[in-house]
């Protein structure tokens, strides 16, 4: 086997990126610190060709060094929104016809495994704080909530990483 190169990828520009279909899938970020996190949020979306993502409370936005660093350019590509208080983003969401999904620790939470997208219905993934998760008030305002099995003695995984696996779960439909 050999590694390709990136003029082998068929990568497409920015300019292709904005014009080609998108995934129906928006993320929310509820209040996230760090600025490599949201990086590297945009990096995920990029990758799975989400329609966007709404940055929310005192989560950062571009341009900033920080994030440019993990999203590598991403957040160029991916189109942003910001909204100071999340439930204004959730409401938006709503009347735009998105099923409001936390990604969360919840009651009555549906294990990612056993969660299936539905053709034709778009969705907004809700991520949360580092230290608090997603805000309760904004659990309570969602249609459901998704939990990724954890198996180990922590019972919580980097924000960015459980983007990448939720998104890489909605978008891989086969």
């Amino acid at each position: 086997m050999r590694k390709l190169k990136v003029t082998e990828m068929g990568r497409m520009s920015v300019a292709e990126y904005k014009e080609a279909e998108k995934q129906p899938i928006v993320v929310v970020l509820d209040h996230v610190r760090s600025l490599y996190n949201v990086g590297s949020v945009f990096r995920s979306s990029d990758a799975f060709r989400i329609e966007g993502v709404c940055l929310c409370g005192i989560t950062a936005q571009p341009p900033h060094p920080e994030i440019h660093k993990t999203a590598l350019g991403a957040e160029e590509s991916v189109s942003w929104r910001y909204f100071s208080k999340t439930e204004d983003a959730i409401e938006w969401l709503k009347s735009k016809g998105y099923t409001i999904v936390c990604v969360e620790q919840c009651e009555g939470s549906t294990m990612l495994h056993n969660f299936f997208v539905e053709t034709g219905r778009k969705y907004a993934v809700v991520l949360g704080n580092e230290v608090k998760g997603v805000q309760q008030h904004i659990v309570d305002m969602s249609d459901m909530c998704l939990e990724i099995p954890q198996y180990g003695t922590k019972h919580s995984l980097n924000v960015s990483v459980a983007a990448g696996i939720v998104l890489w779960h909605l978008v891989n439909k086969e």
